[in-house]
């Protein structure tokens, strides 16, 4: 790794708050100065003018899918680490619903022999992450996972409350996501005056809300603290709250995608989301994109507004891609017939910049603490920052370059997302330490 140093560059630190511009030093793969002015530097350095660009933590994401093994064509491990460097991740959990998932130190060791450094696997809680039998919890905590998720709702709450039992003394992360998929049923799309406009099966928030609630209550009987995955609903957000108020410990994240649209989107009623500039910060999405459609579905505009203010607000600790990769043949097909989940590791800072930071509904802290800090901490693990002398983990990212979203701009293999096609401003430009 070159010596480099970045003059004028705008940083963003959410570990001590700094959002100035300034010069820094990397050497030997560490932060070596942080100072408005630097004119001290080794002569083989490498100069560069970061005037417009912004230097912060590298990202991480909570949880993201990849096709291999089983399904390589939809994305391997190799092509899931390019695609999460080229967006800025420095940290990526893989959830465990691979073939064959990683249920056993064995298949967990094949996998983390293959994927890129400073990425992890999730260890699944049940036997095939299928919700029916306990894994070997204490074997698998110790073959080196980043915590348990099994990546899909625990309809069994007697299990569910024996595994949190089980993992108590143990202290790892565990991630839960919340539905009843009775109450689910055949839902694609969440139920409202949309669902019926749209002639899909409406999923009721009280699905999600209504495991949620269970959830909570086994979180304070046991004392066992987890993360609650894809928070969705309104009332979601309010239940978080009221739980952390009452000194429960969880911490909670939605997805990106859940922060820019609505089942509006679904119905194509959306209107277009303008940027400062009076450019589309979002697109304006054809009706029944199958890219739209994603597991928790959509929530309602009332639902959006209230993901939007829960993270802002910090009720919601972080923003996680949940990238889920289908081939074209998978995505093809009726909305309802389609696998749910949609790419998002190399778009998610630029599209969640130009909405949020840009039109100034949050600071640059808020968001960068979403995606970075704070998904570090929900893992239990010391966060990114921009300290003298820690090691450089990094992401520069220029918020106004336009790019065109295609086959020869983006790493990943697959193609399912509503911006295909169309062009984008901000792009992250380098990534160190991944």
């Amino acid at each position: 790794m070159s010596d480099e140093l970045l003059k004028q560059v705008r940083v963003l630190d959410p570990e001590s708050g700094r959002d100035q511009v300034a010069d820094v030093l990397i050497a030997d793969g560490r932060i070596r100065a942080v100072a408005s002015a630097i004119a001290d530097y080794p002569d083989h350095t490498r100069v560069r003018d970061g005037e417009c660009l912004v230097l912060g933590p590298g990202l991480v994401d909570l949880y993201s899918h990849t096709g291999e093994p089983g399904f390589e064509e939809r994305e391997t491990l190799e092509s899931l680490g390019k695609a999460a460097i080229a967006g800025g991740f420095t940290r990526l959990g893989i959830l465990p619903d691979m073939i064959p998932s990683a249920d056993n130190p064995a298949t967990v060791g094949f996998l983390q022999s293959r994927v890129p450094a400073g990425f992890h696997l999730w260890g699944a809680m049940t036997r095939g992450a299928a919700g029916e039998q306990m894994t070997e919890l204490g074997e698998l905590a110790g073959s080196g996972i980043v915590g348990f998720a099994d990546g899909h709702p625990l309809q069994r709450l007697a299990l569910l409350r024996r595994i949190l039992e089980y993992l108590h003394p143990l202290n790892v992360p565990i991630a839960l996501y919340c539905c009843d998929r009775q109450l689910a049923s055949n839902g694609v799309m969440r139920e409202g005056d949309e669902s019926i406009y749209a002639g899909l099966p409406g999923l009721p928030g009280f699905a999600e809300t209504a495991a949620l609630a269970a959830v909570l209550e086994l979180v304070e009987a046991t004392g066992t603290p987890v993360h609650i995955m894809r928070v969705s609903t309104a009332r979601g957000v309010e239940l978080i709250r009221d739980a952390k108020r009452r000194g429960l410990p969880i911490t909670a994240s939605t997805t990106w995608m859940h922060l820019l649209f609505d089942t509006e989107a679904v119905s194509g009623k959306r209107r277009r989301v303008l940027g400062s500039d009076g450019s589309p910060s979002s697109p304006f999405p054809i009706p029944y994109d199958p890219s739209l459609n994603l597991d928790p579905p959509l929530g309602n505009p009332a639902d959006r507004t209230a993901l939007i203010a829960g993270v802002g607000e910090g009720i919601l600790d972080a923003i996680a891609v949940d990238h889920a990769p289908h081939t074209y043949e998978e995505k093809t097909v009726a909305f309802a017939d389609t696998p749910p989940g949609a790419i998002g590791l190399e778009l998610a800072l630029p599209l969640l910049w130009e909405t949020f930071v840009t039109t100034e509904k949050w600071s640059p802290l808020q968001l960068w603490r979403a995606l970075s800090t704070a998904p570090a901490r929900c893992w239990q693990q010391t966060p990114p920052s921009l300290q003298i002398d820690r090691p450089a983990e990094l992401t520069l990212f220029d918020p106004r370059e336009r790019w065109t979203v295609n086959g020869t701009t983006i790493q990943s293999r697959s193609a399912n997302t509503p911006w295909w096609g169309q062009e984008l401003t901000g792009r992250v430009l380098e990534t160190w330490g991944a």
